[in-house]
């Protein structure tokens, strides 16, 4: 195991199966040394997903939880792409949407979930620039969809 799941273990997480894809896409694209990682919901290791609208049915608390969800879903599917997350060089880019309520303001208290879970684990590696949108509606009316863009050891 990598040092980087045996830090989420302590943590209390495990990485989940990679979440299938929803359409026509694949979970990542490698182009030398940057992975574009696809969007990613909160799929929960059950199977289901955290719905509905941030503002609304949920509290920023359960939109946080619901993005540190998505985290470990990206993690997942950025292992089955590069084989051991310790040959993260660094996260680079972080793009969150967030189905929120049409008076909803907090996107970046939300998108910490997924930003506090990154430098927890990774430390400065996990530091990264990021975009956090409220929309309107998301895929099947999942609560969080997150992509990023991580840098990688040749």
């Amino acid at each position: 195991m990598s040092q980087v799941e045996d830090r989420l273990k302590d943590m209390g997480y495990s990485l989940p199966n990679p979440p299938d894809p929803t359409g026509t896409y694949i979970r990542a694209y490698r182009t030398g040394n940057l992975v574009f990682l696809a969007g990613v919901g909160p799929w929960r290791e059950d199977g289901s997903q955290v719905l509905g609208k941030v503002g609304r049915e949920l509290t920023v608390e359960q939109g946080y939880e619901a993005a540190r969800l998505c985290a470990l879903n990206s993690l997942a599917n950025l292992k089955e792409t590069i084989g051991d997350l310790d040959r993260v060089v660094h996260f680079v880019k972080v793009l969150g949407m967030i189905n929120v309520d049409p008076e909803f303001g907090e996107t970046p208290a939300v998108m910490n979930g997924y930003s506090d879970l990154l430098v927890a684990v990774f430390g400065e590696k996990g530091h990264h620039a990021r975009s956090a949108v409220g929309m309107g509606t998301l895929p099947r009316g999942m609560a969080v969809e997150v992509e990023a863009i991580v840098e990688v050891e040749s």
